[in-house]
């Protein structure tokens, strides 16, 4: 079997560093991040087909900033320096940078840019362009072999290139959507210098990862908390396709779900020989949320609760050999681990039973991108209303159900918010978004329903558009749409006689109300 081809990301602290892997692994070729730190040794062994140096905070000329072991320009690897690893790279062979003036080469945000397509970088590309800036240095003196391939009306070296090395420089970031053919520039680099034959495909990943649970888990026990959400059902339907009845799922029916979806996750897994346990544990949850309003406070008992349910339905199944967490690479990138033996805690169960004995944890999805994630549960054959599920936090519904929560209240808000959701879909906005939901606020008002006096809640509707959801942007959702939400929920939901719409971004506000 031919040895899949990889690209190294080295992380210099830059913000984008996770943008940049999804990009290359959307242009079909597999790589991973890794800390600027990585030895060579290291590099070797991982044997990449090119290099790419990340962004950074930090200046390259002081003693303090994260600099690269100058080895790895005599590996024979091509490299692209992104803004600070432009610079970086500049910096070690012989160029030098410095603070740019106010007058020279310091650029934020969309700027024009124009590029020379004779270079492999920008082959077939058009000459000028927008990009996108972030950059408070400058090359003073650019190395000697490199040409300039690009240049702006304030800096003259905006994309540097030395071809006969395969060594690239851009002081822009090609990986934001800012940036007009930026995606195509990194598949130039792929393709046009690396050699990069596009061999990662969810297919193929979807095949390796079933030999390898196998020949892992042999005839042993293996035991998912699922959670219903991408994450926690991806990974049951792959271990559910490698493994069969030896694997357990534990559903967790807390009552705080959505309309239909407890029963919608049952229904996903029906295909598959496997021992699915679905716990209704409604009334238990509610009874240990009767009367709390502080969010932390909810969100801390339905952690622990979690963990005890768990717990006991694990006791019944008796000695598990493995389980299994949905840990995605986001997850790990963040933590700084990139190392197979840190184990990160579901983000649902909150921590993992004491007393479970297992060997080890599974983390099938390691590895992989959320939009990787979903196109597996596709080539896995989950079905869409699962692979696109709408991001949920882990507490459910409780914390959007501002106050103290009842059953009265969780189920108007169900309804509510699936007419929310049914009018998106139905005007086929879906895409257009990436989260949305209704809340249910603990304010009521004076309202006029036929001929009497209505004293009912305020729901608010809230809908988002980020690439991160770090920051996010309210939705500009069309006030036709708005507008039969609020018809269809005050006439088919009692108890509502108000609706808001939220159009506060992220800062200041956050994504979820609690």
């Amino acid at each position: 079997m031919e040895k899949q081809q990889k690209v190294l990301v080295l992380d210099f602290g830059g913000q984008y560093n996770q943008l940049i892997a999804r990009r290359v692994r959307e242009c079909s070729v597999y790589c991973e991040v890794k800390p600027y730190t990585m030895t060579m040794d290291a590099i070797r062994e991982y044997d990449p087909i090119g290099i790419i140096f990340t962004g950074g905070p930090n200046s390259v000329y002081l003693e303090t900033s994260p600099q690269v072991d100058p080895e790895i320009f005599r590996l024979g690897v091509p490299i692209l320096g992104i803004c600070y690893g432009c610079q970086l790279m500049a910096h070690h062979l012989g160029g030098k940078v410095t603070a740019a003036q106010e007058d020279t080469a310091r650029e934020y945000g969309k700027t024009e840019t124009h590029y020379d397509t004779s270079c492999k970088l920008f082959k077939g590309l058009p000459e000028t362009g927008i990009s996108w800036m972030s950059h408070g240095d400058y090359m003073a003196k650019v190395p000697e072999g490199f040409a300039l391939v690009g240049h702006t009306d304030a800096c003259p070296n905006v994309a540097i290139a030395d071809e006969a090395r395969g060594f690239y420089g851009v002081q822009y970031h090609p990986e934001v959507n800012h940036t007009e053919h930026g995606v195509d520039m990194i598949r130039n680099f792929l393709y046009e210098v690396c050699g990069a034959k596009g061999d990662w495909t969810m297919g193929d990943y979807k095949n390796s990862a079933i030999r390898d649970i196998r020949a892992k888990v042999g005839d042993g026990k293996v035991l998912l908390a699922l959670s219903g959400g991408v994450d926690s059902s991806v990974a049951a339907a792959l271990l559910a396709e490698a493994v069969g009845n030896q694997l357990t799922c534990v559903f967790v029916d807390h009552g705080l779900m959505r309309k239909n979806e407890g029963d919608e996750v049952e229904q996903a897994f029906a295909k598959w020989d496997i021992n699915f346990v679905r716990v209704d544990a409604e009334a238990r949850f509610l009874g240990k949320l009767a009367g709390i309003d502080d969010p932390e406070t909810k969100r801390k008992i339905i952690g622990e609760e979690f963990i005890r349910v768990f717990e006991e339905e694990a006791k019944k199944i008796g000695t598990v050999d493995y389980l299994v967490q949905g840990t995605i690479y986001p997850d790990v990138i963040e933590s700084g681990a990139g190392n197979a033996a840190v184990i990160k805690s579901h983000h649902n169960v909150g921590g993992l039973p004491d007393y479970v004995d297992f060997k080890e944890i599974i983390e099938p999805l390691r590895l992989l991108f959320k939009d990787e994630v979903r196109q597996l549960g596709r080539e896995l054959g989950l079905p869409e209303y699962l692979v696109m599920r709408q991001p949920f936090p882990g507490p459910g519904l409780a914390i959007r159900v501002i106050g103290d929560i009842t059953k009265e209240k969780l189920d108007i808000l169900r309804e509510a918010d699936f007419i929310f959701r049914d009018e998106i879909a139905k005007a086929h906005l879906e895409n257009t978004m990436n989260q949305y939901f209704a809340v249910l606020t603990n304010m009521r008002s004076v309202g006029v329903m036929g001929d009497g006096r209505t004293y009912d809640y305020t729901l608010a509707l809230r809908s988002v558009t980020t690439t991160d959801f770090m920051t996010a942007d309210w939705t500009r959702i069309p006030y036709e749409v708005l507008d039969r939400v609020s018809v269809r929920i005050v006439n088919e939901v009692g108890h509502i006689n108000r609706i808001v719409y939220d159009i506060t971004s992220k800062p200041p506000a956050t994504i979820e109300w609690e």
